[in-house]
């Protein structure tokens, strides 16, 4: 396999984090909808796929990357971390809380974790 570049694989783990997170989203939107779960009663749910998200696309990244998997996991969730803080601070006019940069922090070291797996699972 042909090294493809740094961020061309961190744009595709970012991606891949993306859509995991979106159609999760939806699944869990219509489940709350149609039940009487309340969002405090799936909390744990939500943040471990969000965490698996997050691991999920920094093994993809550094296996296209093929070398540096750890700066290209890191890359890839500070990218989707600095999307979100655009988004809360932009449209929500509000900064990250505490309790949102310890969980972002988090992000980035799972991520970072699954580079290093992605490298050594990427065939040359």
């Amino acid at each position: 396999m042909a090294n493809r570049g740094f961020m061309p694989a961190v744009l595709f783990g970012l991606s891949t984090v993306l859509v995991i997170a979106l159609s999760f989203s939806l699944v869990i939107s219509l489940f709350l909808s149609f039940t009487s779960f309340t969002e405090r009663s799936v909390a744990w749910l939500i943040t471990s796929v969000a965490f698996l998200a997050m691991f999920l696309g920094g093994t993809i990244s550094g296996a296209k990357s093929n070398r540096r998997g750890w700066l290209a996991g890191a890359a890839t969730a500070f990218i989707f971390s600095l999307l979100t803080f655009l988004v809360q601070y932009l449209g929500y006019d509000s900064s990250f809380t505490k309790e949102q940069y310890l969980y972002h922090g988090g992000y980035m070291l799972v991520a970072a974790f699954g580079g290093m797996i992605g490298v050594n699972l990427s065939r040359d």
